[in-house]
C-alpha cells in the first residue's frame, strides 16, 4: 500500500497527516462521503459540526488529487463572470451568486483561523490582460463591479500600474483584486483533514468505493474489504468519479493541469516578478497562473492535456509558458514538476444536484475548486440538515453534460480545446 503523495513541491514542504485506516468490515453512519479532498473534508467537517455522525471513503490518501496539487488560487466570483451569468440566470440570482462567493472566500479564511490552519495564506489577485484587445473587457468588468454589486475592493491597472508591480511580459493591464486570497493548498487540505478529524468523523483512506445501492431507507456503499451503511450518500469525486455513477458523470470532463516549481528566488528577483506577493493570471483561454511560495519559489502554472497521459517531461512542458511572461528566470533552475486531474463543465459553473432522496452531488468546480469546493461542503451538510436554500441556488444554475456523454465528450473537448488554442496563439 503506497502512503506517499503524487511528487510534487507541495508534498514536500507540507507536514504530513500520519496514514488512516482502510476500512474494514461493515460499518454505519448518518452520512457517507466519497471523495477525499476539499467537498468531502469540508462536507464532513460541518456536518460533524451539525451533529451528523460520518464516514468518509477516499481511493487513496486525503487530498492526493486535484486538493493537493492546484494553484493555491482563491478567488472571488464564481467561474463564469457576472455579466454571464445575468445572461443566464437574471440579475437577481447572478447576485446572489455573487454573495456566495464572496462567503466562499471567507470560510476559508474563518476555517484557518478556526482551526488553526498554517496555510500561507495570502492577499490579493492581479488578473492580467493578455491581448490589448482583452483591456476593455477588463474595464468593463471593474465598472460593473464598483457599480452593480458594490464592491469596492477590485481595481484597474493600466500597463504602466502593472509593470510596478510585476515584470511579466506581454501584458497590457490588469485587474487588482484585494478581495481574493491564496494559499498552499495542500497544507490547506491536510488542514481540513485534521480539523474533520478533530471533531470526530471517521476517514478511510485507500478504500475505493467500488458501488453503492439505495432503497427508501438506507444506502449501502461498498468497497473491496467493507461497507458502509448509511441515510445519506455526498458524492465528492469530482475529476475522479470515473465510472462510480454514470448519471452524472458525463456533465464533467476530466482534464490534466500541469505547474512547476523553481528555486527560491533572491530577494531582489523576488521583488521584481511579484512586488506584493500576489497570486496572478491572465486571460487566456488555456489560463496561466502562478504565484510565490513563502520561501519566494515561482509557483507556475500552464498548459493541459485531455487524455490520461500526463506529458514526459512536466518541468519542460511548462517551462516556455513562465519564460514567455519571464524571460528573466532563464537560468533559474527548476527543482519540481507535476500534474493533476480537475473536472470542468460545459458552462464552467459548478454542478450541484441530488440524484434522488438520499444521494446529493457537487462537482465540476473547473479551476476554481479552492473556494467554490470548500463552500460546497458546507452547502451538502446545510442541504442535508434540512436547509437547502443555498444548495438549491447553485443547483438551479443551468447546466447540461458534454455531447455525448462520457463516449464523445474527449473528442469534442478536444476539437474545442485546440479552436480556443488557436485563439490565444493569434486570435483576440
Amino acid at each position: 500500500m503506497n502512503n506517499h503523495y503524487p511528487p510534487s513541491w507541495y508534498a514536500d514542504s507540507a507536514p504530513q497527516l500520519a496514514p488512516l485506516p482502510t476500512l474494514q468490515g461493515n460499518i454505519s453512519a448518518d452520512v457517507c462521503v466519497v471523495g477525499g479532498g476539499y467537498t468531502g473534508l469540508s462536507t464532513a467537517l460541518h456536518l460533524r459540526q451539525l451533529g451528523f455522525s460520518v464516514a468518509l471513503l477516499e481511493a487513496n490518501r486525503v487530498a492526493w488529487g486535484a486538493s493537493g496539487r492546484n494553484g493555491g488560487h482563491v478567488g472571488t466570483g464564481q467561474r463564469a463572470d457576472q455579466a454571464t451569468l445575468e445572461k443566464m440566470v437574471g440579475h437577481e440570482r447572478a447576485s446572489r451568486l455573487w454573495q456566495l462567493s464572496l462567503d466562499a472566500v471567507a470560510l476559508v479564511e474563518d476555517l484557518c483561523q478556526q482551526f488553526a490552519i498554517d496555510c500561507e495564506l495570502g492577499t490579493g489577485n492581479l488578473h492580467l490582460a493578455a491581448k490589448r484587445a482583452h483591456i476593455g473587457e477588463l474595464e468593463e468588468e471593474v465598472h460593473h463591479l464598483r457599480q452593480q454589486y458594490g464592491y469596492e475592493h477590485i481595481e484597474f491597472l493600466d500597463q504602466q500600474a502593472v509593470a510596478q508591480r510585476t515584470s511579466a511580459q506581454g501584458v497590457y493591464a490588469g485587474v487588482l483584486d484585494r478581495g481574493a486570497r491564496h494559499l498552499h493548498p495542500l497544507k490547506y487540505a491536510l488542514g481540513l483533514a485534521r480539523a474533520a478529524l478533530s471533531l470526530g468523523s471517521d476517514i478511510y483512506e485507500h478504500s475505493r468505493v467500488k458501488h453503492y445501492r439505495t432503497s427508501d431507507q438506507k444506502v449501502i456503499v461498498s468497497t473491496d474489504q467493507g461497507q458502509v451503511s448509511c441515510s445519506y450518500l455526498v458524492l465528492a469525486c469530482n475529476g475522479y468519479l470515473g465510472g462510480l455513477e454514470n448519471r452524472i458523470a458525463g456533465n464533467i470532463m476530466p482534464i490534466n493541469n500541469f505547474m512547476i516549481a523553481t528555486e527560491p528566488l533572491s530577494e531582489a528577483l523576488a521583488d521584481q516578478v511579484n512586488r506584493d506577493r500576489l497570486s496572478l493570471s491572465d486571460t487566456l483561454f488555456v489560463i496561466n497562473y502562478w504565484k510565490l511560495s513563502a520561501d519566494r519559489r515561482m509557483l507556475f502554472g500552464g498548459g493541459e492535456t485531455y487524455s490520461s497521459r500526463f506529458p514526459s517531461d512536466i518541468k519542460n512542458f511548462v517551462r516556455p509558458y513562465m519564460l514567455q511572461l519571464y524571460p528573466e528566470l532563464a537560468d533559474v533552475a527548476i527543482t519540481h514538476g507535476w500534474g493533476g486531474t480537475l473536472g470542468i463543465t460545459l458552462n464552467r459553473m459548478p454542478d450541484f444536484g441530488r440524484i434522488d432522496r438520499h444521494t446529493f452531488y457537487a462537482q465540476g468546480f473547473s479551476g476554481h475548486g479552492v473556494p467554490t469546493a470548500t463552500f460546497a461542503g458546507k452547502l451538502l451538510a446545510s442541504a442535508i440538515h434540512g436547509d437547502c436554500t443555498d444548495f438549491d441556488l447553485m443547483a438551479a444554475v443551468p447546466t447540461r453534460g458534454f455531447p455525448g456523454g462520457t463516449l464523445l465528450r474527449w473528442p469534442g473537448l478536444v476539437a474545442g480545446m485546440l479552436f480556443y488554442s488557436l485563439l490565444d496563439r493569434w486570435g483576440r
